[in-house]
């Protein structure tokens, strides 16, 4: 190739380019250096170099170091500052692995941080007092439909009850009702006597004064505060046998030692007793649900929790009147119930222990009537506790006693399994083999196939043995945990608008609420809420209790069966889950001020069609705590109505979209019980 000439070379492009850059580069770093002075910052470089993969920072002295520098002169003039300019230092050292210094802290209050989120991290004090309630109802006149229809009054504030009102439970204090009966002997006035309609629950029931933010679980299983519930009287009665006392140091408690008339040495000693004599009571394995007749205060439930066991407490209100509403108030199931004239409101095969303990029931009265009431709601080969004077004492009249228990025992089918101390335990049959095989005429008879053993809502009493299903259905459920989650047998036996798709929509709604209650865990801070009494108002196959037991939430659920859907209640048992029948146009057989959570999903849509919705409400309200929550999951078109009540009712609410979205035809009403004061 033929090289270039000097004068071809300079007409080159390429070169001109070149020759253009670094003249170019080397002026701007002239003037860069020509306009650095005192006033001015230097450049500062920083590199680092790759080794290995990782990044190794440089570290190099400052050329600014021992420097400062007045910025005044680059500040605007008309730029206010709090502070003067003073001189800035510099660092003579600069590394990666020393830290900023932190900001200074921002002071906030309530529950937004300094991000202004809202934070999960605050403790809950009193309840809010609102002390000029009123004990005055208010209403206000609504525009009419019509010209041809008067104008109606709706409630705009729901007064305060009378004092005298603050532990009312509407249908077991119906005084008139309980006078009109024909006779009392057999416990009549301790069942069900609701108001008439209309002459309902139309008031805020009060709390005691001084009421107080429970104490939480798990203290609260040894200690609650004296003014929530006023009464000393099963102090001055059963004090001896453990199973109450007034703290001697802080008058404000009432202690709970754990003890019972049967067992004054604490109940976990007793449980082990019991477990040593029959191997099969393991409990929180093959015993999940038990019952506790003439529970007291609920020590034996309570202490039953710690080993993985809920326990159904039913007492009447009889003279030792707040033993319920004492183990409520420890946070211990419980339920004002009797052994009167009517089935109690739980399912057939419910239980798989059933305990009494001086419970001062004559079981044999009646042709043993009662016991055929324990019986239908024993599971089969499940067992029936009795720790009583006629067990072990051998006076004349007790050993009678005791004799027609045995009678009435053996008619029935039952084994005397083991008989230790003051404790006899007595297992029940797992089929019908023994009934049958019985000589005719025998008392207690079978029932006729023809009866529902789960019917039970003001259903009276029957003289004859609940049969045992053949297929064996409510008694081969698998041991806990691993019954929480198998679909029961039983499920086939509800009347139901499915019948193949059963499992399916039982693992649907198992599925659905442990994603629901997660959402609540993680957006509503659920496990800051302490919750305990938990009641689900319509509980379906129970998968509400099921989720809140798989996220580990500290807490109890009472599984509501309405009676206006299908009766689910045999499933919620073979679940391992605790329930009751009950008609939410109807008073619930509790004390006021018992439950910190109410759930409802779907329940107001059902029940308006039967009863007011202000009827549901009040009765919420009553069961309540102060300071309790209530969330409502229901069609947008009842929401407006219930919003209006609760308002009335003093609660604090707020709506919300449910995971669907705002267009979706359900909405969530959270909701804040209040402490009112007349």
């Amino acid at each position: 190739m033929k090289p270039l000439a000097n004068a071809d070379l300079l007409k080159n492009p390429t070169l001109i380019k070149i020759s253009a850059l670094l003249l170019l580069t080397v002026a701007s770093f002239y003037l860069g250096k020509h306009w650095s002075n005192d006033s001015y910052h230097q450049l500062l470089f920083f590199s680092s170099s790759a080794t290995s993969g990782t990044s190794t920072p440089k570290i190099s002295i400052s050329p600014n170091s021992n420097k400062t520098f007045n910025l005044s002169a680059i500040i605007p003039s008309n730029h206010t500052t709090t502070q003067p300019p003073n001189p800035i230092p510099i660092p003579s050292v600069v590394t990666e692995t020393e830290p900023n210094p932190p900001p200074p802290p921002i002071q906030s209050f309530g529950v937004v941080d300094e991000n202004g989120a809202m934070s999960d991290d605050f403790e809950v004090g009193e309840v809010e007092n609102v002390e000029d309630w009123g004990n005055q109802t208010e209403t206000v006149e609504s525009e009419s439909d019509g010209e041809a229809k008067p104008n109606r009054f709706r409630i705009k504030k729901f007064g305060m009850c009378p004092e005298s009102m603050r532990e009312y439970i509407p249908c077991l204090d119906n005084a008139d009702a309980i006078k009109k009966l024909e006779s009392t002997e057999r416990g009549e006035k301790f069942e069900r006597h609701c108001p008439e309609k209309g002459n309902g629950l139309n008031c805020l029931v009060p709390p005691p004064r001084g009421y107080r933010q429970p104490i939480p679980w798990p203290r609260s299983r040894d200690e609650v505060w004296f003014s929530n519930v006023p009464h000393t009287r099963l102090v001055e009665d059963k004090g001896g046998q453990n199973w109450i006392s007034r703290d001697t140091k802080d008058k404000n408690k009432f202690k709970f030692p754990g003890g019972g008339t049967q067992f004054i040495h604490g109940a976990d000693q007793y449980l082990d007793q019991m477990s040593k004599m029959v191997s099969d009571i393991t409990f929180g394995k093959h015993i999940r649900v038990a019952m506790d007749v003439g529970c007291g205060v609920a020590s034996f439930g309570a202490y039953l929790l710690s080993r993985d066991v809920l326990t159904m407490s039913v007492a009447p209100k009889d003279v030792h009147e707040n033993q319920i509403q004492f183990a409520l108030e420890r946070g211990v199931p419980a339920m004002a119930a009797a052994f009167a004239t009517r089935r109690l409101l739980y399912p057939s095969q419910a239980f798989d222990l059933i305990h009494c303990s001086r419970c001062r029931i004559n079981w044999t009265r009646d042709d043993g009537i009662l016991l055929l009431e324990i019986n239908r709601m024993l599971r089969a080969g499940g067992y029936f506790a009795w720790a009583a004077q006629p067990v072990y004492k051998h006076e004349a009249a007790l050993e009678e006693q005791w004799t027609e228990m045995l009678n009435l025992t053996n008619s029935l089918c039952w084994k005397l399994v083991q008989k230790e101390g003051y404790i006899a335990i007595w297992q029940k049959p797992l089929n019908n083999t023994c009934y049958l095989s019985r000589e005719a005429g025998t008392k207690q008879p079978l029932c006729d196939e023809s009866d529902d053993p789960d019917n039970v809502w003001y259903t009276n009493l029957k003289p004859c043995i609940s049969r045992i299903p053949e297929n064996g259905y409510g008694g081969n459920v698998p041991s806990w945990p691993d019954r929480l989650h198998t679909p029961p047998d039983r499920l086939q036996t509800i009347t139901f608008d499915s019948y193949i798709a059963r499992k399916e929509l039982f693992k649907a709604e198992s599925k659905f609420w442990n994603e629901i209650i997660g959402s609540y865990i993680r957006a509503m801070k659920w496990k800051k809420m302490k919750l305990r009494n938990v009641m689900d108002m319509k509980a379906g196959f129970g998968g509400f209790a099921a989720a809140l037991n798989d996220h580990k939430l500290d807490c109890w659920v009472l599984n509501v069966v309405p009676i206006s859907g299908p009766n689910t209640l045999p499933v919620i048992y073979d679940r391992g889950l605790l329930g009751v029948m009950h008609d939410w146009c109807e008073p619930f057989d509790t004390y006021p001020r018992t439950y910190d959570f109410l759930h409802a999903s779907g329940l107001f849509s059902v029940e308006r069609k039967r009863c007011e919705m202000s009827t549901i409400l009040l009765e919420m309200d009553r069961i309540l705590r102060p300071g309790g929550r209530a969330y409502i999951r229901d069609s947008i078109d009842v929401m407006d109505e219930i919003q209006e009540i609760t308002k009335a009712m003093g609660w604090q609410t707020s709506l919300r979209d449910t995971s669907e979205g705002p267009h979706a035809s359900y909405r969530i009403l959270t909701c804040e019980k209040r402490l009112l004061k007349a």
